[in-house]
């Protein structure tokens, strides 16, 4: 009994090892499980998993759906084969998003309607859609209609990040919305440049001091910061600023992957929530803080990765995942950490298939220190061999 549980404890260390050490895509590809990954997101959907998720997270059933429309059009984009079906799903999810229970927890009264976040993420959803087919005239005028609206209020704020929720505004919500005028510039010619271009300036005038960051909360009056750069965060900005400027992006990247990478104990690259040096609570969408290493934030960081050119670091955060989330593979459907929250494998399938709408990715050069498998390695190999220790002690007794 004992020698059988020690067999297979080996060989899922083994397994582990195997898949972590496994080639993973390079930042223009993807997974060959990318369909498995969406295939089971679309079921828990069908299953209300959107619905359950507005229950622990204040856009959960928003994010659900709209990370799952992105998801197939990226993976539309990388594989042409999947475009017909693509269309479909990411037509049904923005429905969704778009539909009462998707606005259900925002305001209509903030400008643009429904707030900066639903706007933009809506927005950038409908023109992600376009860049597969903009064929439909009633969808083209719809997309410019809410990219107009999206930069009349920004037009007249006084600060470049305008409210998500009555009262309170987050840098990273306008980020995703100048993103969406870019991509409406992209697709149907330049009208924005001059508001994406003041936006930037002035994005510029209200970096977080300490960190030359976007912060990442501020007065919605004012633009005071309230609260500095988090990775949560950081990583959506991350993801979508080279969207907007390419100059602007790399100057941010290289200080946020300066300032949050790091390897606990020598395990790693993880994205800590906070800055190096300090340490700070998570919150609902940060989640628990493990050696001040946020889960969810290194998820979406491989996407962040993807697009700016960081193929190693987006290679080390899909091994990890291969090794730590404990993914189910079946001959249909895959899943992370057993599927118990299907609203984490829309974020690992969003971020995984993560590619530029409007440009192509800089080239870039960041390398990790060459020991990061190490710790993951000698893990491995002590939980592999820890079962055996009491019959190799017996027979040192004995002999």
């Amino acid at each position: 009994m004992r020698r059988g549980l020690a067999l297979v404890v080996t060989l899922l260390c083994a397994l582990g090892a195997a898949q972590f050490l496994w080639p993973q895509p390079g930042i223009t590809e993807q997974s060959g499980s990318t369909v498995r990954q969406l295939t089971f997101v679309r079921q828990e959907i069908d299953s209300h998993a959107d619905s359950a998720a507005q229950q622990h997270f204040p856009e959960g059933y928003f994010f659900t759906n709209v990370l799952y429309g992105l998801a197939w059009v990226q993976a539309a984009h990388t594989d042409q084969g999947l475009r017909d079906q693509a269309l479909h799903e990411a037509r049904w999810a923005l429905a969704r998003a778009e539909s009462a229970e998707g606005k259900g927890v925002f305001d209509p009264t903030l400008r643009p309607a429904y707030g900066v976040f639903w706007a933009g993420w809506t927005t950038w959803l409908r023109g992600a859609i376009l860049t597969l087919d903009n064929t439909d005239g009633a969808e083209r005028q719809l997309f410019a209609a809410r990219s107009d609206e999206i930069a009349q209020a920004f037009s007249v704020s006084a600060s470049p990040f305008l409210s998500a929720y009555p009262g309170r505004s987050w840098p990273v919500d306008s980020t995703v919305a100048i993103a969406a005028l870019r991509l409406h510039d992209h697709i149907l010619g330049d009208r924005f440049s001059a508001v994406i271009d003041r936006w930037r300036s002035a994005a510029l005038g209200h970096l977080d001091p300490t960190t030359g960051l976007l912060p990442h909360e501020v007065s919605a009056s004012d633009a005071a910061i309230i609260e500095g750069a988090r990775a949560t965060s950081q990583t959506v900005i991350q993801r979508f600023l080279p969207e907007i400027d390419g100059s602007f992006a790399r100057g941010q990247y290289g200080a946020y992957r300066r300032q949050f990478i790091s390897y606990p104990y020598g395990f790693g690259p993880a994205l800590r929530e906070h800055r190096q040096g300090v340490d700070g609570r998570g919150d609902v969408d940060s989640g628990p803080l493990i050696a001040g290493i946020s889960l969810s934030a290194t998820v979406v960081a491989m996407g962040a990765a993807r697009v700016n050119g960081d193929a190693e670091l987006a290679a080390a955060i899909g091994a990890e995942g291969e090794l730590a989330g404990v993914p189910i593979t079946l001959p249909k459907t895959k899943r992370y950490a057993f599927g118990a929250v299907p609203i984490g494998d829309a974020f690992v399938v969003w971020s995984s298939t993560a590619r530029l709408l409007t440009a192509e990715p800089a080239a870039a050069s960041y390398p990790l220190p060459w020991w990061w498998r190490t710790s993951w390695l000698l893990a491995l190999g002590a939980v592999a061999t820890l079962p055996w220790l009491p019959a190799g002690i017996r027979r040192i007794r004995r002999g």
